[in-house]
C-alpha cells in the first residue's frame, strides 16, 4: 500500500511576505499539493472522486513551523497517509530544505457525499490496499 510521496517545491516570490520569508499560509496549499500528488501516484485522482460523488474536505490542521524559507529555496514535501478510516483520513507533513525540518503538520480529512453529508471512504481508499477497487467502490 502506498502511504507516502514526496514532491519538489520551488518557493515563488508572490509565497513570501514582507519579510522576504513564505507566508504562513502558504505552507496550507503545499499541504494539499501534496494529498492530490499522493493520490495521484496512487493511480487515482480528485477528479475521478468528485466524479464519482466523493468529496474531501479539511476537518482539521495543526501546523509547527521550525525555520523560515524564502524565495526560490528548493524543498522537500513529504505526505504521509497515517491512517483512514470510516468517513476519516489523517494525514502527516514534513517540509524540508535539505536536512532542515522547517515545518511539520497533521490533518484530518472528511469524507463527504454531494449533499454535505458525512460518507464512508471507499474500501480501496480506507483498506489494506489503496490499489485494489475502484473509486465508486463505498
Amino acid at each position: 500500500m502506498l502511504t507516502s510521496h514526496e514532491i519538489e517545491i520551488r518557493v515563488r516570490y508572490q509565497e513570501t511576505d514582507g519579510q522576504g520569508r513564505v507566508h504562513h499560509a502558504n505552507y496550507l496549499t503545499w499541504f494539499e499539493l501534496g494529498r492530490v500528488e499522493l493520490l495521484r501516484a496512487m493511480g487515482h485522482s480528485y477528479r475521478e472522486l468528485e466524479t464519482a460523488g466523493v468529496m474531501l474536505v479539511v476537518a482539521e490542521m495543526s501546523v509547527q513551523y521550525f525555520l523560515p524559507a524564502f524565495f526560490d529555496d528548493v524543498l522537500s514535501l513529504r505526505t504521509t497517509a497515517i491512517k483512514a478510516k470510516g468517513a476519516r483520513i489523517e494525514h502527516e507533513y514534513k517540509v524540508h530544505r535539505g536536512s532542515d525540518l522547517l515545518a511539520q503538520a497533521t490533518s484530518t480529512i472528511a469524507c463527504i457525499d454531494r449533499t454535505g453529508r458525512v460518507s464512508r471512504l471507499p474500501k480501496w481508499l480506507a483498506g489494506n490496499s489503496m490499489e485494489e477497487g475502484s473509486i465508486a467502490d463505498s
